[in-house]
């Protein structure tokens, strides 16, 4: 019988879930971030996932926010929604991931469950956690506790498709586990659940989604490459090709974040570990990387055919985040863009309204609080990210921060008569 459910990781996928349990289950959720246990038990949440009726409402029910492996003892069910990202070098980093299954070891019992949410590549759960498992706690896997993985699918920033809006992959390491842990979600996930026939199923399910978001965002890439060298507008061509029904219709930009950006490599990794290259997923990801230098260096050649003095130009860089309407700057490719135009010595100005004071004031990316509209300061102005407010500056807002002509490179498409768009 199901009691009490711990969530390790209280970011954008734990938090969101543990209040979601917490409507009808014991819920203790358990990170290492003291700042962050703090701010939730005082009923705010950063990622703004959660308002903070959400998070008091969590509170209210009796879910506790613990960095103490004390409070965790005695659950049944642990469930790890810790990031999984990739190394300078691309590969994965499976040390979150390792981390907090060591300290569920700790405190694992028989008839426990551990179910995962972090996306890895297939066997990370049986092949890599199990063993850790195993070796923390003297039991043995599938006789004294089992495992289970259910991928995450939230979408940061999204208040449509919410935790329990969004169907469920679901398996366990046993038939009859599985069922238990499609239960659970089922029990709240109001879309319903999707029983995959295995761990390895379902890890490969969790990977291959961003694969192929990222795949197909890279031919979109190419596409807007190609057709700027012909002088032909990009999301005319797009427009026009979707009105045949099964046009697949997506937008060039940016890839960055903790999924779509990170995520292929996961199953890169593993494919060339087995002797398999994977051409196309590799080839997609080049493309993808190499957009931010593709825009830094539009903006450079925009100034310089304006007789503009490189050294000490002034560029305002609109957005940060990796995606529109979203704090969350993990893996961002902005921050790209702004290296490169550093690297012409350009002098760099960030303005991101979405991001927390404290975490512009946190950051050595140079923000400003507020845009110095009438200054007449900036040589080239990137519109990098999508957020509604920028939607509503007009040319004439545009004139008054640029000097001299405005130079407008918009990567997201909602500038009206940019100098360029991608």
């Amino acid at each position: 019988m199901l009691k009490k459910i711990t969530i390790i990781g209280l970011g954008y996928v734990g938090l969101p879930l543990a209040h979601a349990f917490s409507g009808k289950y014991e819920v203790v959720g358990f990170d290492i971030n003291k700042p962050r246990v703090d701010e939730l038990n005082s009923g705010f949440d950063r990622t703004l996932e959660l308002t903070s009726e959400q998070v008091n409402e969590s509170l209210k029910n009796g879910m506790k926010f613990t960095m103490d492996i004390e409070d965790i003892k005695d659950s049944n069910v642990y469930i790890v929604t810790v990031p999984t990202p990739i190394d300078n070098n691309n590969e994965p980093d499976l040390t979150p991931i390792e981390k907090s299954t060591e300290t569920v070891s700790k405190v694992l019992k028989k008839g426990d469950i551990v179910i995962y949410e972090s996306t890895v590549y297939p066997g990370v759960t049986e092949e890599v956690c199990v063993p850790i498992l195993e070796g923390g706690s003297g039991l043995k896997f599938n006789e004294d506790f089992y495992c289970g993985y259910s991928p995450e699918r939230i979408n940061p920033g999204d208040k449509e498709h919410t935790v329990t809006k969004i169907l469920k992959i679901t398996s366990g390491s046993t038939p009859e586990i599985a069922k238990v842990v499609d239960e659970l979600y089922k029990s709240i996930i109001t879309a319903g659940t999707h029983l995959a026939s295995s761990i390895k199923v379902a890890e490969a399910a969790k990977v291959i989604e961003n694969t192929q978001r990222d795949v197909n965002i890279a031919l979109m890439n190419e596409l807007a490459m190609i057709f700027d060298t012909m002088n032909i507008n990009t999301n005319a061509v797009l427009e026009a090709a979707a009105t045949k029904w099964n046009f697949i219709k997506l937008a060039p930009g940016l890839v960055g974040g903790h999924c779509i950006g990170v995520d292929p490599y996961y199953l890169t990794h593993k494919a060339q570990s087995l002797g398999y290259t994977p051409n196309l997923i590799l080839g997609a990801r080049h493309i993808n990387n190499g957009m931010s230098k593709l825009i830094a260096d539009k903006a450079v050649k925009y100034m310089v055919k304006a007789d503009k003095k490189l050294n000490g130009a002034k560029v305002l860089v609109l957005g940060i985040t990796f995606k529109e309407n979203c704090p969350d700057m993990r893996n961002t490719k902005v921050v790209d863009i702004i290296s490169e135009l550093q690297e012409y010595e350009c002098d760099v100005d960030v303005y991101d309204y979405w991001v927390d004071k404290s975490d512009r004031e946190s950051k050595t990316i140079p923000f400003i609080d507020e845009l110095p509209y009438n200054s007449h300061k900036y040589d080239a102005i990137i519109v990098a990210v999508g957020h509604d407010k920028f939607k509503e500056i007009t040319q004439e807002e545009y004139a008054g921060l640029s000097k001299g002509a405005p130079i407008v490179i918009d990567v997201k498409g909602i500038v009206e008569n940019p100098t360029w768009r991608l």
